[in-house]
C-alpha cells in the first residue's frame, strides 16, 4: 500500500516538475512555479506568480524530499527559494500576514528537513508575525497590514510556524483565540474570522486543517490535554460536515485551489503525531486516504503523468492550449475558466499524494 502512494506521489512531483517549474527571468539558480498550464506568454513572463502559492509549492518540495532525499531535488528547494526572495524584490515580506506565515512554515521545514537554512529569513518572518498580535483591537494578528479582519487563515499557520519555531507561549495564545473567537457552536467548525468586532460566518476547509495542524503541534509540544480534544472536535467535524462521502470538498480554482490540500496536509500531521487518540488519528487517516484514492481515480493524464480536478470527487479535464487565468481582486486569486489549469490545483492534489504517502507509512 505504501509503494502505492509512493509511486503516486512521485508522478504528482513530476508533473509540476515538467509543466510548471521554471527558471525565473534567466537568472542563474532560480526556479519558481509557473501559475497556469499550458502557460500563456504572460505566464511565462511571471508577472503574475502568487507568493503564497509558491510558498505551498515549496512546502510540498519539502515533502518530496522527505520521500525521496535526492540531491536535486535539494536543489530545486534551494532554486525555489531563491526565486522567491529575487521576484519579491529581494525581500522576505509582503502585506500579507497568511503570506508570510506559509512561506515561514515552509522555510522552518527547509531548514530542519532537508538542510536548506534560512536563520535571517525565519527571524524576520517570526519577528512579522509577533509583532502584529492585537488582542486590544480583538485578536489574534490581522489577514494583512493596516486591516481590522483578524482570521484563521492568518492565526493558524502564523501559531503553527511560532510552535515549531519556539515561541509555544505565542502560538497557545493563538490556539486560545481562534477557540475562544472562531469556532462554532452548532456544527464545532472554524469560522473564517472577525472584522471590527463583527464574525465572518464563512466556512473554508483550510480554516479546519490550520487549527487542526496549530493544536496537534500544541499537543505534541505541551501535554495538555486540552489541544488533543480540540483536535478530536474538529476532526469529527470535518468528517461529518466538510466530507462527503469521507472526500473533502473542493473550492475550485484559485486561492481555492489549495484549501482542500491544505487540510489534508494536517489531517495528516494529526494522523501521525497526535498524542493518545487512536480513534482521531484513524478518522483523520481514513479522510485522507479517502480523499487521495478519490483525487487520483478522477486524475487525467498528460503524456502519462497525473492533472488533479479541483473537485477531488469530479473527473478532471484537460485544459486548452488558449485558456486564461483568473483575475486578482482585493488581495484574493480567482479561478481560471478551466480550473485544472491553476497551479493552486495541481499542487494541492500533489500536497494530497505526499499526505497519503505519510499515513499510508504510519500504518
Amino acid at each position: 500500500m505504501d509503494q502505492q502512494w509512493k509511486n503516486r506521489a512521485a508522478s504528482a512531483e513530476a508533473a509540476i516538475a515538467s509543466r510548471n517549474l521554471r527558471r525565473l527571468w534567466k537568472v542563474p539558480g532560480t526556479q519558481l512555479g509557473v501559475v497556469g498550464w499550458p502557460p500563456t506568454a504572460k505566464d511565462l513572463t511571471f508577472a503574475t506568480w502568487h507568493y503564497w502559492w509558491q510558498a505551498h509549492l515549496l512546502d510540498t518540495l519539502i515533502d518530496a524530499y522527505v520521500r525521496d532525499p535526492k540531491s536535486e531535488l535539494a536543489e530545486s528547494i534551494r532554486q525555489q527559494i531563491r526565486g522567491h526572495l529575487t521576484r519579491n524584490n529581494g525581500r522576505w515580506t509582503n502585506n500579507y500576514y497568511d503570506d508570510m506565515a506559509w512561506l515561514a512554515i515552509a522555510l522552518e521545514r527547509a531548514g530542519r528537513l532537508a538542510g536548506v537554512a534560512n536563520p535571517k529569513a525565519l527571524a524576520t518572518l517570526a519577528d512579522q508575525l509577533t509583532s502584529s498580535w492585537s488582542p486590544a483591537e480583538g485578536g489574534g494578528i490581522p489577514w494583512r497590514k493596516q486591516d481590522k479582519f483578524f482570521n484563521a487563515p492568518a492565526n493558524g499557520p502564523a501559531g503553527i510556524f511560532l510552535a515549531r519555531y519556539g515561541n509555544v507561549s505565542r502560538a497557545t495564545e493563538m490556539a486560545d483565540w481562534i477557540e475562544a473567537t472562531l469556532i462554532d457552536p452548532e456544527t464545532h467548525l472554524v469560522f473564517d474570522g472577525i472584522k471590527e468586532g463583527s464574525l465572518v460566518r464563512a466556512q473554508y476547509t483550510y480554516c479546519q486543517g490550520v487549527v487542526v495542524g496549530l493544536e496537534t503541534e500544541l499537543a505534541v509540544r505541551t501535554g495538555d490535554a486540552r489541544h488533543g480534544a480540540r483536535v478530536a472536535r474538529l476532526v469529527e467535524a470535518i468528517g461529518a460536515n466538510m466530507a462527503p462521502g469521507g472526500v473533502l470538498k473542493g473550492a475550485g480554482g484559485g486561492d481555492g485551489g489549495l484549501f482542500a490540500g491544505i487540510t489534508a496536509r494536517y489531517l495528516a500531521l494529526a494522523a501521525n503525531e497526535l498524542p493518545d487518540d487512536t480513534a482521531t488519528r484513524a478518522a483523520a487517516r481514513d479522510i485522507v486516504l479517502a480523499s487521495a484514492t478519490a483525487a487520483w481515480d478522477n486524475r487525467a493524464e498528460v503524456d502519462g503523468l497525473p492533472l488533479f480536478a479541483a473537485f477531488w470527487d469530479r473527473a478532471a479535464e484537460v485544459p486548452g492550449k488558449a485558456g486564461g487565468s483568473g483575475g486578482k481582486v482585493d488581495g484574493a486569486v480567482f479561478e481560471s475558466p478551466e480550473t485544472e489549469r491553476d497551479l493552486s490545483v495541481q499542487v494541492s492534489g500533489w500536497m494530497l499524494m505526499e499526505a497519503a504517502n505519510t499515513v499510508a507509512e504510519s500504518v
